[in-house]
């Protein structure tokens, strides 16, 4: 789904933020110093949350994106180090699977954009593999251009949706 311009990201909004709203709007327990935190509503974090459902919370909130040069998906020094330090988190929580997902920036057919993501979550996937993760816990997909973090058309909108993301499962 390619959402385009203001009008259609308010559309969206409009959709998204009640669903958001109702779903934090679950119950409410206090925590330390009698502040409100949320009692398992989207958003929440692993607070409350025990076991493998924790690990996954927990490792995903640790997991960092990569960037990614124009028509590219080789892996800049940023990159390797910030695949470096997700190794780390992936070591911490072993029965945590990771998708690792490949992102385009706009510019390109969906099919070149498909495959340019699919390379670019297999470069992250193998280097992975390369420091030690397990191949049996790591999946790829690609999104293409499908899920921009910026809807934006300038250099600076792209450079930010030129990406690899890491979901933990």
């Amino acid at each position: 789904m390619k959402v385009r311009g203001v009008f259609g990201w308010l559309v969206l909004a409009a959709v998204v933020v009640p669903l958001v709203a109702i779903g934090a709007a679950g119950c409410k327990k206090k925590g330390p110093k009698g502040i409100e935190t949320g009692g398992g509503g989207i958003g929440s974090g692993a607070e409350g949350l025990t076991g493998r459902a924790a690990q996954v919370t927990e490792a995903q909130n640790r997991l960092q994106t990569i960037p990614f040069e124009y028509d590219a998906f080789d892996l800049s020094a940023i990159a390797q180090e910030t695949l470096r330090q997700n190794a780390k988190v992936i070591e911490q929580y072993p029965d945590v699977r990771i998708q690792v997902q490949g992102h385009c920036d706009e510019r390109g057919s969906e099919e070149y954009n498909l495959a340019l993501g699919d390379k670019r979550a297999r470069s992250a996937r193998d280097f992975l593999v390369n420091l030690g993760i397990s191949p049996d816990r790591l999946t790829t997909i690609s999104f293409g251009e499908e899920r921009p973090v910026d809807p934006g058309h300038d250099e600076a909108a792209w450079a930010k949706n030129r990406r690899g993301e890491f979901v933990a499962e």
